[in-house]
């Protein structure tokens, strides 16, 4: 690919030091933004960082002083909102820029887990049944919902309030988790039925034409009896946590014709919810071979190590050809002023 100027958009606390030795360590946060521009930059890709909080001006200014080919979008809020991160990339639609990642429709499908899941009965795509409990309400739930239930945010991101506690048994329980959502997150809680079984994810590249990476699974080599295998806030983030669970991810060890039905599956979830660019699609696949569709993750983290950088690389993306494909499908993608 030829070289490119391109403005990389990182939430404020993410932009990255000049030099590696001033991280603290890979769990800081600019960790991921230091290697994306890193990767960038080896391809030989002329990059300026824009750190964003709760203005749009300072995009337009540097798009207007820069004049980049494309925008490399890593915004995951806008102001503090999961929600909002669609807005910003349709302003730059309107600034009639090509950027990377997802276009706000599939953000703003996505992203609003119970309306995904919506969309997904419409296609009859198997997801865990479930019910919203909007902020200031009591939970009633529909008699065909059957415990241990799962309570989660409707739109936060990376596990966000999640926890062994968001399992619960009875009604007691699940009214406290749920009061849990709404007074600690802010959001309406979404509750669906837990289904005990793998962690799988799978890695989408395109637009029009798909690319499926290889099928990925979070392991758990020393989970302690009673707790159960999901990926909670401490799962994902605390590492001391990671290595006392034995938490690694790779490969799923899967028979041929599961494999190929998730994959088919992943594609369907994608387009049934108008994603582009690149995005993730999380399963469950209980003891009977059952696929549910957790979410659907457009713009899913990038950094190396992680789900996405690690099943390219698997299937022989080292991680600047990565980003240089992202890159490629933001140039090409189009939007309606593309297209008029």
């Amino acid at each position: 690919m030829s070289r490119r100027r391109v403005l990389a958009l990182f939430h404020t606390d993410h932009v990255p030091p000049e030099t590696r030795a001033e991280l603290t360590s890979e769990t800081d946060d600019r960790w991921s933004a230091f290697e994306l521009l890193a990767g960038l930059r080896e391809r030989g890709h002329q990059v300026r960082c824009l750190g964003v909080k709760d203005e749009l001006a300072p995009i337009r200014e540097a798009i207007s002083e820069e004049a980049p080919h494309v925008v490399f979008n890593q915004l995951l809020d806008f102001h503090g909102a999961p929600l909002y991160d669609a807005h910003v990339v349709s302003y730059l639609e309107l600034l009639k820029t090509p950027y990377t990642g997802c276009n706000p429709r599939g953000l703003l499908l996505a992203n609003d887990k119970t309306l995904a899941k919506r969309i997904l009965a419409y296609h009859r795509i198997r997801s865990p049944r479930f019910a919203l409990v909007p902020r200031g309400r009591r939970p009633r739930i529909p008699a065909k919902l059957r415990y241990p239930l799962f309570v989660k945010s409707g739109t936060e991101h990376a596990s966000l309030g999640i926890s062994q506690a968001s399992i619960v048994s009875g009604p007691d329980a699940l009214e406290s988790r749920v009061q849990f959502v709404h007074d600690n997150l802010g959001t309406d809680a979404l509750v669906e039925e837990y289904v005990e079984g793998r962690e799988l994810t799978i890695g989408l590249l395109g637009n029009q034409r798909l690319t499926a990476l290889p099928i990925w699974e979070l392991f758990f080599d020393e989970l302690p009896e009673g707790t159960a295998a999901i990926a909670t806030s401490r799962v994902k983030w605390n590492a001391a946590y990671q290595k006392k669970l034995g938490v690694r991810n790779g490969p799923a060890d899967l028979p041929a014709e599961k494999a190929s039905e998730i994959v088919k599956l992943g594609k369907r979830v994608y387009r049934a919810l108008g994603m582009s660019g690149y995005g993730r699609v999380d399963f469950r696949m209980d003891a009977a071979g059952e696929i549910y569709v957790l979410e659907a993750n457009p713009n899913p983290d990038l950094t190396p190590g992680e789900d996405v950088a690690d099943s390219a690389l698997q299937a022989g993306y080292e991680y600047p050809e990565l980003l240089d494909r992202i890159l490629k499908l933001g140039l090409s993608y189009q939007p309606g002023w593309m297209a008029a």
